[in-house]
């Protein structure tokens, strides 16, 4: 029989932080789910990390090339057996209620008007201490309509809703939308996010259920100087085929924002990873 939900975490070269994702995902209260973790071809000791836990919901595929970050996210939908989903990359963890929560949202959703669930989180130095938290401004929590959470985020340049850790979804809803698509690939989440919201509303939970690692080592670091590039070529491109459609008061904005912002994160790195 298939699991309620699928929780996969992408993975290369992350040996160092693997463990306490693991440990996030296994340590949930709610407990009916499958735990992927998909190695793409890593030369550390990913896979003796993973070799430590005995518990039958983990399953650990390597594959059989070097697929990419990309590629291994789209690897991750495809072992997905679970109903719902979330993608957690190695680097990130989960507070122990996020799952219970974030499923009972999406089981309270029947004609299935919502297409994802989303969390605020917290950002998490190298060493996991709590550096900051970012939620979604100005809600305390609820149900938001799919046009204006679009909007508000190219308004402010940025994904108010998160990182894949802080996000469900359900996999039909995955299967209709699509793959991973990394031609921007600093917005490689907000892009699917975006996709998602085509098909419904979002619903936010004001509570910091997941915790987002920054480190020299993590992806978004390394191609960090691209985010304003890549965030005003996705709206450009989304906007284009109709997936998108911001009003002109939030395209105005959104096209000074972007950079700002990359200065802004570019500053906090520096000082935090100095």
């Amino acid at each position: 029989m298939p699991p309620l939900l699928t929780v996969a975490i992408p993975t290369y070269r992350g040996a160092a932080t693997l463990a306490a994702a693991i440990e996030s995902v296994l340590g949930q209260t709610r407990g009916d789910f499958e735990l992927l973790v998909v190695d793409d071809g890593s030369p550390d000791d990913t896979e003796a990390v993973v070799a430590r836990y005995d518990d039958l919901r983990l399953t650990y595929q390597r594959n059989a090339e070097n697929l990419g970050p990309e590629g291994n996210w789209n690897r991750c939908l495809e072992l997905a057996r679970g109903r719902y989903f979330k993608l957690l990359p190695h680097d990130d963890v989960l507070r122990a209620d996020c799952l219970a929560r974030q499923v009972a949202v999406l089981e309270a959703d029947p004609r299935e008007e919502l297409a994802l669930v989303f969390s605020a989180r917290e950002v998490l130095g190298p060493d996991g201490q709590v550096c900051m938290r970012r939620g979604y401004p100005g809600s305390k929590g609820g149900r938001l309509r799919a046009a204006d959470v679009a909007g508000r985020c190219v308004r402010h340049g940025t994904n108010l809703i998160g990182e894949p850790g802080a996000v469900l979804f359900r996999r039909t809803l995955a299967e209709r939308v699509g793959v991973f698509d990394a031609t921007n690939p600093y917005v490689i989440d907000l892009d699917y996010w975006f996709r998602l919201l085509v098909h419904g509303d979002a619903w936010y939970d004001a509570e910091p259920l997941a915790g987002f690692r920054v480190s020299r080592d993590s992806w978004s670091f390394a191609i960090g100087n691209r985010q304003s590039a890549d965030f005003t070529g996705m709206v450009r491109r989304l906007r284009s085929v109709g997936v998108i459609r911001p009003h002109a008061i939030d395209r105005l904005p959104g096209a000074v924002t972007p950079t700002l912002n990359n200065l802004a994160r570019i500053a906090f790195y520096r000082m935090l990873l100095r």
